[in-house]
């Protein structure tokens, strides 16, 4: 009964983790051309002349997580397939995607398809599912089922999958930190340049006032709110307060971890830490704080605060702009070596917060329905 009522968290996990592959793979989807050859005639191509140990071991690192996702969803969902099985099917799925990519590749003048590639996707894939059936089998898997089910309520898959996509979201440099849905600017700009030529550009309505950078107190308030919205969505599907506890300043630190990480690759390793200004250290302590206060509240409660808490967090943030030193860094990740992961790490941190909003209401309706 346990099994039914938490359904895994590897599915929808391992989809999104689909959608990374079939977006670093196609990247940046335009330019599509037909060569006049079988789109998959790189199956028959010799050994390449060229190859370093690096364009080898990312290739099947790339694809290991998907084979672990897949092998856990399929143990998850089918308990009586066995890991042989399961492994077998999560290899399949990899192999598959991995076809699909290269083929699709055929058409894309930027991209090159390759069966050694393939192999070593497939291979990657293997390799994940091997591990996910090794952990089955040792009863990892089985122990962190019985460990979620004690820590956190029958209908969390949602939440846990989007806890879990947060730091990926923050990986994209942020205006403000922790400052996730800023889009009204780019968002404006966007319907305009669409409408431009058209009739309906007079449709669209003349902002009446121009968005001012946000002063320190307000920037201050912003990375509370930032930073509290994910703990108050872990509170929201933990049982005891006393696992609140635990799990609050991970996941706080999940998301300092991924800000260092996202200054040391836009910046350079030296400059990690340099987004932690004064504000930002105030508002990190004030959003602990509160998470320490809300620890006992009710899950009623925390989602109705997550719900102010976003509202609040999303109209500061999108009545100030993105600053000139801000667009200079995203031309780093959007003409650099990020090229291939910018527009996907930009559209999580664009779509979370929204996404969270209408998880929490739907869980809300649920729950009034019941």
């Amino acid at each position: 009964m346990a099994t039914q009522q938490h359904k895994s968290a590897a599915l929808p996990l391992a989809f999104a983790y689909a959608a990374l592959i079939v977006y670093a793979s196609l990247y940046p989807f335009a330019d599509w051309r037909d060569q006049g050859i079988a789109p998959w005639s790189y199956l028959a191509a010799p050994w390449p002349k060229y190859w370093t140990g690096f364009d080898f071991g990312v290739n099947v690192a790339g694809y290991l997580p998907l084979g672990f996702l897949a092998a856990i969803a399929v143990l998850r969902t089918q308990p009586g397939i066995g890991p042989v099985r399961a492994v077998l099917a999560a290899t399949l799925i990899g192999a598959a995607i991995a076809f699909v990519m290269e083929t699709l590749q055929s058409y894309l003048p930027a991209r090159i398809p390759s069966n050694v590639d393939l192999g070593l996707n497939s291979l990657g894939a293997l390799a994940g599912a091997v591990l996910a059936a090794a952990l089955e089998r040792l009863g990892a898997v089985a122990h962190w089922h019985r460990t979620r089910s004690n820590w956190f309520v029958e209908d969390s898959r949602g939440a846990l999958v989007l806890l879990a996509l947060w730091p990926m979201a923050l990986l994209f440099p942020a205006a403000v930190t922790f400052g996730l849905g800023q889009v009204f600017e780019r968002l404006e700009a966007a319907i305009s340049e669409w409408l431009l030529d058209t009739p309906f550009i007079d449709w669209m309505p003349v902002r009446q006032f121009e968005l001012e950078p946000l002063v320190p107190g307000v920037e201050l308030l912003c990375v509370a709110l930032g930073a509290l919205v994910p703990c108050l969505l872990a509170f929201q599907v933990t049982r005891a307060v006393a696992r609140r506890a635990v799990l609050m300043p991970l996941v706080l630190l999940s998301g300092v971890a991924a800000s260092a990480l996202s200054a040391a690759l836009s910046y350079g390793p030296e400059h990690a830490w340099a987004w932690l200004s004064l504000p930002v250290q105030v508002g990190i302590a004030a959003a602990f704080f509160l998470g320490v206060l809300l620890l006992p509240a009710s899950r009623r409660l925390c989602a109705a605060l997550l719900l102010v808490a976003l509202g609040v967090h999303l109209s500061l943030l999108n009545q100030a702009p993105e600053s000139a030193y801000f667009a200079q860094t995203l031309a780093t990740w959007e003409q650099g070596r990020f090229i291939r992961f910018h527009g996907l790490a930009q559209w999580l941190g664009w779509l979370w917060p929204f996404a969270t909003l209408i998880y929490v209401l739907a869980a809300l309706s649920r729950r009034a329905r019941a």
